[in-house]
């Protein structure tokens, strides 16, 4: 079968909340992933993939051998896929990209797919507010501050990592479900500034965890993909059309859609 589908997905956060629902979740998402690798052109996986991930020099953090695994199948297999950093993954140092064959994104990316220009990147810390947090971000993509931390055992570090990830998620939980008007997504806003020097058909972003289908023109799109905690969340594009599905959920169409 000739492939013609490019896939998108964001926030697995693998890893949260517990060992029981992440391995439950794991095992969902390489379901999914195989079902998938019939037809998929290429894969960008939009941002915290992992709810914390660091790389050592000689080691990387424990589990993940599915979802790892088929990637690295898929890889081989010669299908691209796109990994970008999101604010609870960005410490990839080459492991990923070695190991796996996954194709490291940093920053938000420009490029042309099916004929469409698209706006890809997982979202945090763009557009305007979240002081704190884009502080905070420059001190995590600190060199010198990556070496210190790099210094702490692993026991101690991820227990750090794990305990502010929990207390991030949980306030944020509420908040991240509800869709209150298109004034109040500052991706959208983001998005709509970028429109007033460049075209876009498609902004895809993560992050939000709320998957969203919002029109910014006539001509340009704002898609959210949610994510895997509870939508079960990604985009399929096929045609130059990007539509948001769900995978074994619940919810049947996208919200706001």
């Amino acid at each position: 079968m000739k492939a013609k589908k490019i896939y998108f997905a964001s926030d697995f956060h693998l890893g949260a909340p517990n060992y029981k629902e992440s391995i439950s979740r794991e095992k969902k998402i390489v379901e999914w992933l195989s079902e998938i690798q019939v037809d998929a052109s290429e894969i960008y996986l939009v941002g915290d993939v992992f709810d914390f991930w660091f790389e050592w020099k000689h080691a990387v953090p424990k589990g993940y051998v599915r979802i790892l695994g088929k990637l690295a199948e898929m890889c081989d297999q010669g299908i691209p896929i796109h990994f970008f950093t999101g604010n609870h993954d960005l410490w990839t140092f080459g492991y990923l990209e070695k190991e796996i064959g996954l194709k490291i994104h940093r920053e938000p990316i420009e490029i042309n797919l099916q004929n469409k220009l698209f706006y890809v990147g997982h979202g945090d810390g763009l557009g305007i507010g979240d002081a704190k947090y884009k502080v905070l971000k420059k001190v995590f993509t600190n060199k010198t501050c990556q070496w210190l931390f790099s210094r702490l055992h692993p026991n101690f570090s991820f227990g750090l990592a794990n305990f502010f990830s929990s207390k991030s998620r949980i306030s944020n939980k509420e908040k991240d479900e509800i869709f209150n008007n298109e004034d109040e997504e500052w991706l959208t806003g983001y998005s709509k500034k970028i429109l007033e020097t460049n075209h876009y058909d498609y902004f895809v972003f993560g992050h939000r965890h709320l998957p969203l289908k919002i029109d910014l023109t006539s001509s340009s799109k704002y898609i959210n993909l949610g994510e895997w905690l509870k939508f079960y969340s990604y985009g399929v594009l096929e045609n130059g059309e990007l539509k948001l599905k769900f995978y074994k959920s619940k919810f049947s169409k996208a919200i706001n859609e």
